[in-house]
């Protein structure tokens, strides 16, 4: 029985809108917002003064006010960026180039949130790009229909030749990865640079109606007969919570359980294990107990054993589906992160959420619940000479990576390869190390 809709959120055809199509639709909504024709915008093109900013600091109160009406994601949100610029991008020697475009009343109309990474090639990105699923400027309403594509193209040239006068934040090449066609309700005018698409795309489904009517309309009757009996089969095993740990001491085991979870994962598929990576845990333990409003901790339990674990991101009416993981002993047959899943999609509906996205990764099971499919792009081009033969063999290798994850069979071989050279004695170790605590008490939150 589905419980009505409280508090608030921070199976059809799959759907793909062209990125013209995005661009067209999205121009003709502001105009009928701002009552102006579509196509206007080139007789009514802003002055546009830029700004550059390398202490976060300095754009701090801005970037919080103008972030509230602003078209973007979660991703670009401050506080997001600034802990990961604490924990990460600092230590790493990382340059902000948080580039500010304002009118002539002083209004911001867009923030670029860009980064210098250091190295013998130096590397214009997006700020936080590692631990972003979608990387975009945060745009003014309407921008659109102020700014076309010459227009953007020629504050882009600009921006790029007042990036390269500060010794700072001079760059060999420009790598802008992971970009949806659209910020929020804007088109991302950085798909008018020259792009290619990402190996990966990202998916998301609406939430509609009550979450026994969504269930019931994405998942077949046979389907949801599996469904109940896996639940029994792990009730057999302990009682079955839902839990959403509210203590921060709890929160971080939680977590700890994650990693740990995660770290077998990623020895099993050969795969680097990022919570090894200088601040990737104290990024996520950092945001996980600060930032409440944005960030939820979650977890199926099983008994004593903590079955299933979940970081995921709240805003503006969508859950982002970020971190999970499964316990791979006994109860691993009986599917505790599909559960755990639909645990979420539940709370989420129950919320008000009216999305559910799933981020990037092209996994079955995101397939299986998704009704859109995002498109991410790439944009790498030479800023000298010294930068050409690292984006020559990088756009090789991302037209390698792409056909190979496009081809089931071959990604599929792949990953048999990977995983085989992947379990290798000292990730081996590594995982035999990640050992998950078990619960000794909490909370009963059964799931309907």
């Amino acid at each position: 029985m589905s419980r009505p809709k409280q508090g608030t959120c921070g199976g059809g055809p799959v759907s793909v809108q062209p990125t013209t199509a995005i661009f067209a639709e999205a121009s003709a909504d502001a105009s009928a917002r701002q009552g102006t024709p579509a196509g206007a915008a080139a007789h009514a093109r802003p002055d546009v003064t830029v700004t550059i900013h390398e202490d976060l600091g300095t754009i701090e109160q801005d970037w919080r006010s103008f972030e509230r009406h602003a078209a973007c994601t979660v991703f670009q949100t401050f506080d997001w960026l600034a802990a990961w610029h604490r924990h990460i991008g600092a230590r790493a020697g990382i340059r902000p180039a948080i580039v500010v475009g304002r009118d002539q009343g002083g209004e911001i109309l867009f923030l670029l949130p860009l980064a210098v990474r250091p190295g013998i090639v130096r590397r214009l990105t997006w700020f936080g790009d590692d631990l972003c699923d979608y990387n975009a400027p945060l745009l003014a309403p309407a921008l659109s229909l102020r700014v076309d594509r010459e227009h953007f193209l020629a504050l882009w040239a600009e921006i790029r030749a007042l990036l390269q006068r500060k010794p700072r934040l001079r760059h060999d090449i420009v790598q802008l990865d992971k970009m949806p066609a659209a910020a929020g309700d804007e088109p991302n005018p950085f798909l008018h640079l020259t792009v290619g698409l990402n190996p990966s795309g990202a998916h998301l489904t609406h939430l509609t109606g009550t979450w026994d009517e969504f269930y019931a309309a994405r998942r077949s009757s046979a389907t949801r007969r599996r469904d109940r009996a896996k639940l029994k089969r792990l009730g057999e095993i302990g009682a079955v919570r839902f839990v959403n740990p509210d203590s921060g001491e709890e929160i971080e085991r939680t977590l700890e359980t994650l990693f740990a979870q995660k770290t077998r994962s990623f020895a099993r598929m050969g795969v680097a294990n990022i919570f090894a990576r200088p601040g990737y845990r104290e990024f996520y333990l950092g945001v996980a107990t600060a930032l409440r409003e944005l960030v939820h901790v979650s977890r199926l339990d099983v008994g004593s054993t903590w079955a299933a674990t979940n970081l995921g991101l709240q805003f503006r009416g969508c859950y982002y589906h970020i971190l999970a993981s499964y316990d791979d002993g006994e109860v691993s047959r009986f599917g505790p992160g599909a559960a755990h899943l639909r645990d979420l999609m539940q709370r989420a509906t129950e919320r008000g959420c009216d999305r559910f996205d799933f981020t990037i990764g092209d996994e079955r099971y995101k397939l299986e619940w998704s009704d859109t499919a995002i498109a991410l792009h790439d944009h790498i081009a030479a800023a000298s000479a010294r930068g050409w033969p690292l984006v020559l063999a990088a756009l090789a290798a991302r037209r390698l990576k792409r056909a190979i994850k496009q081809n089931p069979a071959v990604w599929e071989k792949f990953k048999r390869i990977r995983a085989a050279f992947g379990w290798l004695p000292g990730r081996r170790k590594d995982a035999d190390n990640a050992q998950a605590p078990r619960v000794e008490n909490s909370p009963s939150i059964t799931p309907d």
